[in-house]
C-alpha cells in the first residue's frame, strides 16, 4: 500500500477541515490526547483562531464543550482519538441533541482494513450516536479527492446546524510527518482563493422563515383569559421582553426555573407551590387561552396544569421546530426567538389584569418562604436562596440536577437578578454537570456558581481538573445530605427499600478530593458560614469548592411541611 506522504496528506487534511470549522464560526476546540487523532491536534495546535481546552477525560471533556457552546451561543468542536474515547462522548452528545446545542465531534478512526479484524483500538464508528448526531464519514485521505469536495461537505454538516454533527476520520499511518512538509501545491490550486479569503467556501443563508401571527390572529388570541408560560430559555431569547408582554396584555405570566425570570418580580415565579393553594388553582383554572415560550418544563404541577385545563387556544413559541409537549395538546407552534415575538404589536387583552390576585399569593408565599426557610434550621434550600439572592447582572448560574433544580423552582426569592441561569434538563442527567458549568464559566469569564448534589459530583469528581483551568471566580457548592435524597420525595415502597437501593448513603467528604486538584475548599453547615464563605470565594479568581453537609431528610422534610401550610391556606 502507497504511503508515500500519507502523514504529511492526513495533516493537510485535518488543517483544512479545521481552518473551516473555524471560519463557520467555531471558536473553542476541546481535545482529549490519543494517537489516531494525530493529524486533527497537530491541525488544532497550529490553529490561531480557536481557544484550546484539553482533559483526559473524554466524557468530561464532552460536557465542558455543552458548557462552552450553551454560554458563547456557537458550535464548539471536540478531538477524540478511536475506540472507547468516542463513545464516552455519549452522554454529552444526548444532551445536545435534546437541547439544540451544536457540537461538532471530530474522532480519529482506523482506516477500513483495520475494522473488525482484531485491530488494537478499533471499533465501528460510523453512526455510533445513532439519530443523536449527524454523521459524515470521511474516506481516508487521498489525493484524488479534491479539497473543494472536502471543503464543500463540511459547509453542508455545519451551517445551520443546532444539533450535533459526527465527523469520523479515517487515517491510515504512518501519523506523524516528517519535516519539511510535502509539497501540495498543485492539490491546493482550486482552493487558491479561499486560502487568500476568510470566509467558508460555500455560504449558507440562515434558516429563518419569518412567519409570524398578523394583526388579526393577535386580536383573536388575546380576546379572552390567558396565562403566559416562561418555560425553558437559554439567556439568549432576551426573556425579559415577556414582561413587557404581559404587562401589555394584562395577562399573568408563570416562570419555571429555567426561565432566565424565576426570580423577576414581575412575574408570578411560586407557580409550582401556587398550584397546591386552592384559592390559586381556582383562579388560574379560569384560564381559556395559554402562550408557552419554550419547553421542558420542570414543575409536574405546572406540566398537569397545562395538560388538564380545556384550553380554547394553545400557542408555542420555540426558537426551532421540536416536539415540547408531552400532553400533546393541540395547538399553533410559532417559530421565532421569544423578545421577537414578545415585540409584535400585540393589542390588550379583553380580560386584562383578570388573575390579579395571583400577585398577592405569590407575594404571601415569598413571606412565607421568608419564615419558613430563611429564619429556620440550616439546609439545602435556605442556603439555594442564599445563592440566589446573591446573583447580579453579570452572574451566571449553574444548577445541577435532581434535588438543587427542584429547590430552586419552588423556593427561589423575588429579586431584580437578572443572573443567566443554566441547566442541563434534556436528558436531565445527574453525569457531566460540574465538566458543563467549568464551559460556561469558562465561555464567558463571569463569576460562576455551580449547585450540585453529592451524587453528581462524585459521578463528575475528575472535572475538578477542567475546574483548576479556571480563571475567574467559580463557586462550586456541594450540597451534601449523603446520598440521592431526591427520593425521599418519591413513593418508594417502604424504608429499608429505599436505604438499600435508592438513597445509597456514601459517607464521603470532599475536602480530600478538593485537595487532590489543588483547589480552595470550605466545608460549612450554617447559614452565617455559608454567607461568608460564599461572599468571600465569589472575589476569588479561580475555582473553590463550598461543601454543605446537611442531614438526610433536612430538605424532603422542609419540602412537606411547606406544602401542608400552602395547602391550608
Amino acid at each position: 500500500m502507497q504511503t508515500e506522504n500519507t502523514a504529511e496528506l492526513n495533516l493537510l487534511w485535518g488543517s483544512l477541515i479545521l481552518e473551516e470549522l473555524a471560519r463557520l464560526g467555531i471558536k473553542h476546540v476541546c481535545m482529549a490526547p490519543g494517537s489516531r487523532s494525530t493529524p486533527l491536534t497537530l491541525a488544532a495546535a497550529k490553529q490561531t483562531k480557536l481557544s484550546q481546552h484539553l482533559h483526559f477525560d473524554e466524557r468530561g471533556l464532552g460536557f465542558m464543550a455543552l458548557g462552552l457552546a450553551k454560554a458563547s451561543q456557537a458550535p464548539v468542536a471536540i478531538i477524540t482519538t478511536s475506540g472507547t474515547a468516542v463513545a464516552n462522548l455519549y452522554p454529552a452528545i444526548i444532551e445536545a441533541w435534546l437541547t439544540h446545542v451544536p457540537l461538532i465531534v471530530l474522532s480519529g478512526d482506523r482506516p477500513p482494513e483495520l475494522i473488525d479484524c482484531g485491530a488494537n483500538q478499533a471499533i465501528i464508528q460510523p453512526a455510533i450516536f445513532a439519530q443523536y448526531a449527524k454523521q459524515i464519514n470521511l474516506p481516508t485521505p487521498d489525493i484524488n479527492i479534491a479539497p473543494q469536495a472536502l471543503l464543500s461537505l463540511l459547509d453542508d454538516a455545519v451551517c445551520n446546524q443546532v444539533q450535533p454533527v459526527h465527523i469520523n476520520c479515517m487515517y491510515r499511518e504512518p501519523l506523524y510527518p516528517n519535516e519539511p512538509i510535502a509539497d501540495f501545491s498543485r492539490y491546493l490550486a482550486p482552493i487558491a482563493n479561499w486560502q487568500q479569503q476568510a470566509a467558508p467556501y460555500n455560504q449558507f443563508a440562515s434558516m429563518d422563515t419569518g412567519i409570524m401571527p398578523t394583526a388579526d390572529a393577535l386580536a383573536r388570541f388575546v380576546h379572552g383569559k390567558g396565562v403566559i408560560v416562561a418555560a425553558t430559555l437559554a439567556p439568549e431569547q432576551q426573556s425579559s421582553e415577556l414582561i413587557q408582554l404581559a404587562q401589555k396584555l394584562g395577562w399573568p405570566i408563570v416562570t419555571d426555573a429555567q426561565s432566565q425570570l424565576r426570580q423577576h418580580p414581575g412575574a408570578i415565579g411560586n407557580i409550582d407551590q401556587l398550584l397546591q393553594q386552592p384559592k390559586a388553582k381556582a383562579l388560574l383554572a379560569q384560564a381559556e387561552k395559554v402562550i408557552v415560550f419554550g419547553g421542558r418544563i420542570l414543575s409536574k404541577r405546572l406540566i398537569n396544569y397545562l395538560s388538564e385545563q380545556n384550553w380554547k387556544d394553545y400557542w408555542q413559541v420555540l426558537p426551532q421546530q421540536q416536539r415540547l409537549d408531552p400532553s400533546h395538546k393541540p395547538k399553533q407552534v410559532w417559530l421565532a426567538p421569544a423578545h421577537k415575538f414578545a415585540a409584535l404589536s400585540w393589542p390588550r387583552s379583553s380580560q386584562a389584569n383578570w388573575a390579579l390576585n395571583l400577585v398577592q399569593f405569590n407575594d404571601e408565599l415569598e413571606t412565607l418562604y421568608q419564615q419558613q426557610i430563611d429564619n429556620a434550621e440550616f439546609g439545602e434550600a435556605q442556603t439555594i436562596r442564599a445563592i440566589a439572592k446573591r446573583q447580579s447582572d453579570n452572574h451566571q448560574l449553574f444548577i445541577g440536577n435532581s434535588l438543587p433544580v427542584r429547590l430552586y423552582d419552588m423556593f427561589a426569592p423575588i429579586t431584580p437578578s437578572s443572573a443567566s441561569v443554566f441547566t442541563n434538563r434534556g436528558a436531565s442527567g445527574i453525569d457531566g454537570l460540574l465538566a458543563t458549568a467549568c464551559g460556561v464559566a469558562v465561555a464567558e469569564a463571569k463569576p460562576t456558581t455551580l449547585i450540585i448534589g453529592d451524587i453528581s459530583a462524585l459521578h463528575d469528581l475528575n472535572s475538578l481538573a477542567i475546574a483548576r483551568s479556571v480563571t475567574s471566580p467559580l463557586v462550586i457548592v456541594i450540597l451534601n445530605n449523603d446520598g440521592g435524597n431526591i427520593f425521599n420525595l418519591l413513593p418508594v415502597p417502604n424504608e429499608q427499600l429505599r436505604t438499600d437501593y435508592y438513597r445509597l448513603s456514601h459517607g464521603l467528604e470532599f475536602g480530600f478530593g478538593a485537595a487532590m486538584f489543588g483547589l480552595a475548599y470550605n466545608q460549612v453547615d450554617s447559614i452565617d458560614d455559608f454567607i461568608e464563605s460564599y461572599e468571600y470565594a465569589m472575589t476569588y479568581a479561580g475555582p473553590s469548592v463550598i461543601e454543605v453537609t446537611v442531614s438526610q431528610n433536612q430538605a424532603s422534610d422542609q419540602i412537606a411541611q411547606i406544602a401542608s401550610w400552602v395547602k391550608q391556606h
